[in-house]
Formats: C-alpha cells, structure tokens, sequence
C-alpha cells in the first residue's frame, strides 16, 4: 500500500455518520432537483451518502477503496449498481466517462497526493458541471481555539492509522482547485458559528 493510500482504511458503520447532518443540507439546498443529473462520488465509504443521492433522483455511480466499505455497499445498496471498488489516483475519466456533479466528502484530508485527486475531479466533469469536495476547516481562530482548550492532539489525530494528513483552509484548497483548471470557486463553512466550522465545501465549476 502506498504512503496516503486509503486502501485499509477500514470502514465499520452503517447508514449516514454524525457528519452528514451538517453537510448534506447545504448541498441538497445547492444542487437542487436532479432533473435527471448524473453524480460521481469519489470516496463513498459507506454509500450511505451515494444511496441519499441516489433516492433523491440522481444517476449515482461511485468508487471506494476500502474493500470492506464496497463490501456494505453491495450488501445493503445492490439497486446501485456502479459502486465500485477503486483507487481515487485511477484514471477515473478514463474508465467511467464523464458527469454533472462530482461529490467527495471528508476524503481529500486523508490523500497524500490531492493534485492527481483535484485533476481527476476536473476529468470526470462534464463541461459546466460542478465539483462538491468537502473537508475539516482549519483556520486561525479555530486553531487557537483548539489549543487553549487542549484539543489539539484529538483534532489533528495522530494516533488514527490512515486517518488526516493534511489540514486545508479556504487558501490552500482555493489554490488546489484552480490548479486543475476549476472556476468559481466558491464555500461554506458548516458546523458551528463559521470561525469555528467544523468543515468547510467547497464548490466549484469545470468551465
């Protein structure tokens, strides 16, 4: 397994986490009815995310690298038939085509090479479709914030195997994006009062 591979990264719950219930309204409030879209999500863990798009009207197709969360997946999803296992450094445009929205969420911390995952994104986008990537904030005050209350070693986590190496704010994913080529690029901060938010999506368009 290569260093920032989420291959093992193991994956036990079932149905949406504790994180869903701040990041999935904005983006349901956002996109709006599917009318008939097509969605690509790299990174579904569970499919619990991939499923709410899927009942919602969206064409969903998905890859997961870790086998055991692919493994849910088919047992209590078999009606999605695209969720597949499979690495987010594949050549994802090259094996699954092109569509309207690309959603990854809580993934990109966990990636040691985010370049090869932002130009994957662009690839699989349809031209003007959207990009959804969604990832813990960090910012200033929320540092500071973290080590006066003594919080700092829990949310960097260190002890989490295959866990968060890298820790992104506005700036630095604004940058990443572009990058790849993306436009508009635009964010929420979800989670508590913004200075505070627990993660931060970032939404931007494939010109």
């Amino acid at each position: 397994m290569a260093v920032g591979d989420p291959k093992e990264y193991v994956h036990r719950s079932q149905g949406l986490g504790f994180h869903h219930a701040y990041l999935l309204p904005p983006i349901v409030k956002y996109l709006g009815p599917p009318d008939g879209r097509s969605l690509f999500e790299i990174g579904f863990g569970n499919a619990s995310a991939a499923h709410y798009f899927h009942k919602a009207g969206f064409r969903v197709v998905g890859i997961e690298p870790s086998g055991d969360g692919v493994a849910i997946a088919k047992r209590l999803y078999p009606e999605i038939t695209r969720l597949n296992e499979g690495n987010v450094y594949d050549n994802l445009p090259g094996t699954y085509g092109t569509f309207d929205v690309v959603l990854s969420l809580e993934v990109i911390e966990h990636l040691y090479s985010p370049r090869e995952f932002a130009a994957n994104a662009f690839g699989l986008l349809n031209t003007g479709g959207v990009a959804i990537i969604s990832t813990p904030y960090n910012g200033w005050l929320k540092n500071v914030a973290l080590a006066a209350l003594g919080q700092f070693d829990h949310h960097h986590s260190p002890l989490w195997d295959h866990g968060h190496i890298k820790f992104w704010s506005i700036a630095t994913l604004t940058q990443l994006l572009t990058e790849a080529g993306f436009k508009d690029i635009r964010f929420f901060r979800v989670g508590r009062v913004p200075p505070l938010a627990k993660s931060m999506i970032a939404i931007a368009t494939k010109p």
